[in-house]
C-alpha cells in the first residue's frame, strides 16, 4: 500500500484537546481500548503458536514444504485472519467500531516488523525484542482513520466513530477556522487516556500556509546556539556567536517538587492492599483505598508532566519563531541514563527531569512550521570544553567545573554560555579565504572551536556514553542526531 504523500506547501500538525466525555462514554473508550489490546493479544497468541508449531515439526523431521502455513506478518494478512475469527472468539465484536481492532492488529504488526529488521540487522539503535502481550494496566489508546471525524460548530465538541460528539475542555477553534477555510484536513484521530485518568484526542491533520505569525518578534539576533543542561538556573542558555548571551531559561524541576508527594503517596500504597500479594505471592483483588492512592500517584506525575512540558513549549516556539538558524547539540539522552547504578540515581532523575531530548525534538518540527533552520551539532563537538577566545581544547573538564578557566588565554567563562557560543558558531557561514569574521567573535563557523591541542579522540570530548558510531560534523554544522552533556 502506498504511503501518504502531504501535498507541497502543507505541513503535518497534531492538536491536542483534553476530552470531557459522558459516563456512558467513558464506558464506551475503554470499551474500545479493551478491544483493542484483545485484538493485540489474541493474534500474537496465534503467531506464536504458529510459530512453536513449525519449530516443533522442524525438530521431528517434517519436510519445509509440509509444514503448518505461514500466518503472515503484515497488517492486512493479520486482519484478513482476525475477520475470520473475530465471531468466535470475540462474538461482542460488534459493539465497538471496527477501528478498535484494527488499532491493536497495527501495533503488533509494527512490533512484529521492527523485531524482524532488528534481528537481521536492518534496524538502526538498540536491539528490539518480540513482542509482549499487553497487560489491561497498560495505558489505553485507539486510533481512528476513519468514519466522522470532525470538529463540531459549536467548537466544543469533536464527532468520533461510534462515540458521538464528546466535549472537550478548551476550544477547538484553531482547528476549526482552518478547517472552514478549507486550509485544513483531518487524517485520523488518537484517543489516549494519561496516567491521571483523563482521556485525551490528538487529531492529525495537515495544515496549508503554515508559516510564522505575524505578530511574532523578530530578534535582532539571526543565529543562535542553544546549550542544555539540568542545572535549575539553566535548563536552555542561548547565546550569540559574538558571545552575548540572549537568554537563560530556568528549569520547571517538576518533578523534583512532587517528589515529597510521591514518597508519602507511594508509601501509603504499599500499607494498603494491591493486586499482588508478596508474603504468598499470589493476585489479588486490589482494595478501593489502594485504587485511589494509585490515582493521586497518576494525576501527581501528570502535573509534573503538564508543567514541564509547557516551559519546554513555550521556550522552543519562541526560538523558532524568533531566530533564522538555531544550533542545538545532538544528546543521546537515553545513553546519559544507562551507566552509572546507584551512584547516579540523583542524576539520572535530573536527566529525565529535564527531558533534554525533547527539546531537539519540539526544535525539529517547529522550525520547519515557522520557515527557520534547525542546525544539529554532531554527538561528539565538544561544546563545553573549547574555549570560546582561543579555541583550543580542555580534556580534563567534569561535570562539577561549572566555570571553564582557559589555561593558555585566561579567559574565564561560565560553562553553559560557553557552550552556547560555541554551538552558535556552527550555524554562522564560512567566510572566504582571507575574510575576517565579526570584531571579537573568536573563531568562525565552528573551525576555531574544532581546533584540538593535540590528537585526542573524538569521543574524550563527549565523556561516558553509548557505543554508537559517530559521525563528523561538515562545514554547515549539519550532523546526524546524536550529542554531548553539558
Amino acid at each position: 500500500m502506498a504511503r501518504f504523500e502531504i501535498p507541497e506547501g502543507w505541513t503535518a500538525q497534531a492538536y491536542r484537546f483534553a476530552l470531557d466525555p459522558t459516563p456512558t462514554q467513558l464506558r464506551a473508550l475503554a470499551s474500545h481500548a479493551g478491544a483493542a489490546r484483545f485484538a493485540h493479544n489474541h493474534m500474537l497468541a496465534l503467531v506464536k503458536a504458529v510459530m512453536d508449531q513449525r519449530a516443533a515439526e522442524r525438530s521431528y523431521g517434517v519436510p519445509e514444504a509440509e509444514l503448518t502455513p505461514v500466518l503472515g506478518w503484515s497488517l492486512p494478512a493479520l486482519r484478513k485472519v482476525w475477520n475470520q475469527r473475530k465471531a468466535a472468539c470475540a462474538p461482542w465484536w460488534d459493539q465497538n467500531s471496527k477501528e478498535a481492532y484494527n488499532t491493536g492488529l497495527d501495533r503488533l504488526a509494527r512490533g512484529l516488523d521492527a523485531w524482524s529488521k532488528s534481528r537481521k540487522g536492518e534496524r538502526a539503535g538498540s536491539a528490539v525484542g518480540f513482542p509482549r502481550f499487553k497487560s489491561a494496566r497498560a495505558p489505553r489508546s485507539v486510533r481512528f482513520t476513519t468514519g466522522v471525524l470532525r470538529c463540531e460548530a459549536d467548537r466544543r465538541h469533536i464527532s468520533l466513530p461510534r462515540l458521538g460528539a464528546v466535549r472537550t475542555h478548551e476550544s477547538t477553534r484553531k482547528l476549526a477556522r482552518r478547517i472552514e477555510a478549507g486550509t485544513a484536513r483531518i487524517l485520523s484521530a488518537t484517543v489516549r487516556q494519561d496516567s491521571a485518568g483523563r482521556w485525551h484526542c490528538s487529531l492529525q491533520a495537515i495544515v496549508a500556509g503554515k508559516a510564522r505569525p505575524a505578530h511574532a518578534q523578530r530578534s535582532s539576533h539571526p543565529v543562535v546556539g542553544v546549550d542544555v543542561g539540568v542545572k535549575a538556573d539553566a535548563l536552555l542558555v542561548v547565546a550569540t556567536p559574538d558571545g552575548t548571551e540572549l537568554d537563560r531559561v530556568p528549569a520547571p524541576k517538576s518533578l523534583t517538587a512532587a517528589q515529597s508527594r510521591l514518597r508519602a503517596l507511594q508509601r501509603r500504597a504499599t500499607r494498603q492492599h494491591g493486586p499482588y500479594d508478596p508474603a504468598p505471592k499470589t493476585k489479588q483483588a486490589p482494595s478501593k483505598r489502594w485504587r485511589r492512592t494509585r490515582a493521586r500517584i497518576g494525576r501527581t506525575h501528570a502535573h509534573a508532566a503538564a508543567v514541564r512540558r509547557d516551559v519546554l513549549h513555550k521556550a522552543t516556539t519562541a526560538l523558532a519563531q524568533q531566530h533564522d538558524v538555531v544550533v542545538v547539540e545532538t544528546l543521546n539522552a537515553a545513553g546519559m541514563r544507562t551507566a552509572g547504578g546507584a551512584r547516579k540515581r540523583g542524576l539520572n532523575r535530573a536527566l529525565a527531569d529535564a527531558a533534554l531530548a525533547e527539546v531537539r525534538r519540539m526544535l525539529g518540527y517547529k522550525t520547519r512550521w515557522y520557515g527557520s533552520r534547525l542546525v544539529e551539532a554532531d554527538r561528539y563537538f565538544p561544546s563545553s570544553k573549547t574555549c570560546t577566545a582561543c579555541g583550543r581544547r580542555k580534556p580534563n573538564l567534569t561535570l562539577a567545573d561549572r566555570i571553564f578557566d582557559c589555561e593558555h588565554c585566561g579567559v574565564r567563562i561560565d560553562r553553559d554560555l560557553g557552550a552556547a557560543i560555541n554551538l552558535a558558531r556552527l550555524g554562522v557561514p564560512t567566510p572566504a579565504v582571507g575574510e575576517q569574521g565579526p570584531a571579537g567573535s573568536g573563531p568562525v563557523a565552528g573551525r576555531g572551536a574544532m581546533r584540538e591541542t593535540g590528537p585526542a579522540p573524538a569521543g574524550q570530548a563527549a565523556g561516558h556514553e553509548a557505543s554508537t558510531p559517530h559521525h563528523q560534523v561538515d562545514q554547515t554544522g549539519t550532523a546526524s542526531p546524536q550529542g554531548e552533556a553539558a
